[in-house]
């Protein structure tokens, strides 16, 4: 992942003052170590999410063996499980309802800043106000096809049709296999409605659908026969490159020019936030510090380590700090190639 870190040390450099423009510090508002651990002293920290059994819910069910040995007051973590309208229900619960007080975290979807780059619909927050607290680690993203389906290659994609799973239209899940269609002229046609990933995989063993994007990662880690037994084909992927999908061309190297590549860039950005975690705007600057700070801590301790590879969950932790410059990086989008991006992203 040297290139995803050598990407945010760049972003942090250019977009420092747009971070500390929206988390003001002052040396007076900094309550001391004590207060922080005396506050979180007996609670339980929420953490929603989506649906049960995804790679993230594994995540955090692994954190939470970890978390309060790390955290100032031994605080625990645990999830709680909110679905609706692919993830903008949770955010906006995340951003105008939760206390402010650093006791409530939401995995957002990855790709919800670009739809705020593009004035998107059901954004009803900055994603530029959440305080981001880390990511377990980037993503790649793939688009898989059942191996019934008859398509095998990418450019099988253009010839024989697809029928592909999605949650919400503004989800990953439907915006990846968007980009295939209006970019590449792939013949997919996508159905929504599905409360997670688990459904849609369920969907694709019974034949309701053929295929769906969905994360290298997560395939690995919660379908991993389907590709010991090649079960699915990987026609294609996006954001850093997986070096175990040598052949499998990247929607961003295939781009026909470089709007189209910025477009592209801007709808898989997701893939460099990863699944990452963020608590409710103006909770205390103490608050949050103590948090991004516990979870790396966590991510990095040996016994953390340890149980992750046993579970074969990847792990590049990437810090609240640099998830908060990416996102305000995002928001700088070009203003002419909005209305392009908008057919894609909306």
């Amino acid at each position: 992942m040297a290139f995803t870190r050598g990407l945010t040390r760049i972003v942090i450099s250019a977009c420092a003052m747009a971070v500390w423009a929206t988390v003001p510090v002052l040396a007076q508002d900094r309550p001391s170590a004590s207060a922080v651990a005396e506050f979180y002293k007996g609670k339980t920290i929420q953490i929603l999410l989506g649906g049960i059994g995804g790679e993230f819910d594994l995540n955090v069910r692994l954190m939470q063996r970890h978390f309060s040995d790390h955290m100032p007051g031994g605080a625990k973590v645990m999830p709680q499980y909110m679905t609706g309208a692919g993830g903008i229900k949770r955010a906006n619960f995340l951003y105008e309802v939760a206390p402010k007080d650093g006791t409530v975290l939401g995995l957002i979807p990855e790709n919800f800043p670009a739809l705020q780059a593009i004035g998107g619909k059901g954004i009803q927050f900055d994603v530029r106000r959440f305080n981001w607290i880390g990511s377990f680690s980037p993503t790649v993203a793939t688009f898989l096809v059942w191996h019934t389906a008859g398509v095998k290659t990418f450019e099988d994609l253009k010839t024989k049709e697809v029928i592909a799973g999605a949650t919400g239209r503004d989800s990953i899940t439907y915006i990846y296999p968007t980009l295939i269609k209006e970019f590449f002229g792939g013949k997919i046609k996508i159905i929504t409605g599905y409360e997670g990933g688990s459904t849609i995989n369920a969907a694709m063993e019974r034949g309701e659908v053929h295929g769906r994007m969905n994360s290298w990662s997560s395939l690995k880690l919660t379908k991993p026969h389907w590709i010991s037994d090649h079960q699915v084909y990987v026609v294609a992927q996006s954001g850093p490159k997986a070096k175990d999908l040598p052949g499998v061309p990247t929607l961003e190297e295939i781009a026909a020019n470089d709007d189209d590549r910025r477009i592209i860039e801007l709808a898989v950005s997701g893939t460099y936030l990863g699944r990452p975690l963020a608590t409710a705007p103006d909770v205390p600057v103490a608050r949050v510090a103590a948090l991004r700070q516990a979870f790396l801590d966590t991510l990095k301790a040996p016994e953390f380590v340890a149980d992750a590879e046993k579970a074969k969950i990847d792990l590049d932790p990437v810090s609240g700090d640099d998830l908060q410059a990416f996102v305000a990086k995002l928001l700088t989008f070009p203003e002419r190639l909005v209305p392009r991006a908008k057919q894609v992203l909306e």
